[in-house]
């Protein structure tokens, strides 16, 4: 029996990976499915089998899995594509007859009502009519998602956004591949959900404001309108499609979507999870 997980040279996919090694899950006991074998050389270096497989390509997903395997199956990022590419995974994780099959959803479940949710929703059904033993985590908004833009909000002194006075308890994606791993090196977590977030809920004004104190710099949230954060996007080389998937993101975290503070999250990881603020200076440094 291996702990599997897909997606494994992503940016979640190897923080899980070195999560489990952390916890002394011996690497020969870890599996990584990747697309390319040549960017899984440092897993491999360690010691974690590295299988090949592609979401796209469900013959070579037959090899991906073994009876008995505990494995993650991380989201695409091609956004259109997914409920196809998930599909594929969960028919092959059913043949192979796993012991569990943990999928990183989004948060809120079937109560998400925006654009980014729907292929979620669609994967978590495929799993639950495949009949295999699940977990569903359903991730919130990670950190990096707004950190990884600091060098263009310093730059234009401005986090723009159409959330209004919308909340978003977001966390580290360490703290979601923490989890993650919990659950796949744990017992009790079959045939369980949870709904993963931040301990604290902050507003983009508040998130401006804390980007200015540590930075030293003039930064302000700029609330717009729905269609001038779209040109916002667009014009910052965003593909139109894409954009407006954010910008429907945007009107949710207005409707309060992604402010929900379970404490899933923390209880999973057995900590605090990572505030806004650290994330911040870590992305400053």
């Amino acid at each position: 029996m291996s702990i599997v997980v897909t997606g494994a040279t992503g940016s979640l996919g190897r923080l899980v990976i070195e999560e489990l090694l952390r916890r002394e899950v011996p690497a020969g006991r870890v599996a990584a499915v990747v697309r390319d074998g040549q960017k899984a050389a440092g897993l491999a270096a360690l010691g974690v089998e590295v299988r090949i497989a592609d979401y796209d390509d469900p013959a070579s997903l037959a090899g991906a899995f073994r009876a008995g395997d505990r494995v993650l199956l991380i989201s695409g990022s091609e956004v259109g594509r997914r409920v196809p590419q998930h599909t594929a995974v969960v028919k092959a994780a059913e043949a192979a007859g796993v012991a569990q099959l943990a999928y990183t959803g989004i948060l809120g479940g079937p109560e998400a009502d925006f654009e980014l949710a729907a292929e979620h929703k669609a994967t978590e059904q495929a799993i639950l009519d495949s009949g295999l033993p699940y977990t569903f985590l359903r991730n919130g908004w990670y950190h990096e998602n707004y950190t990884a833009q600091l060098p263009s909000v310093l730059a234009h002194g401005a986090v723009v956004g159409s959330a209004g006075e919308g909340r978003i308890a977001s966390a580290a994606r360490a703290d979601y591949a923490a989890a993650a791993a919990a659950v796949l090196t744990g017992e009790g977590h079959l045939n369980q959900v949870y709904e993963l977030s931040g301990d604290t809920a902050w507003s983009l004004a508040e998130y401006a404001a804390e980007v200015a104190r540590q930075s030293g710099k003039d930064v302000t949230y700029a609330s717009v309108a729905a269609g001038a954060h779209q040109e916002v996007l667009t014009g910052a080389g965003v593909p139109e499609g894409f954009a407006a998937v954010l910008v429907d993101v945007d009107a949710a975290i207005g409707r309060g979507r992604l402010a929900g503070t379970s404490g899933d999250l923390a209880r999973l990881i057995g900590r605090p999870t990572t505030p806004v603020a650290e994330a911040i200076s870590a992305a400053l440094a």
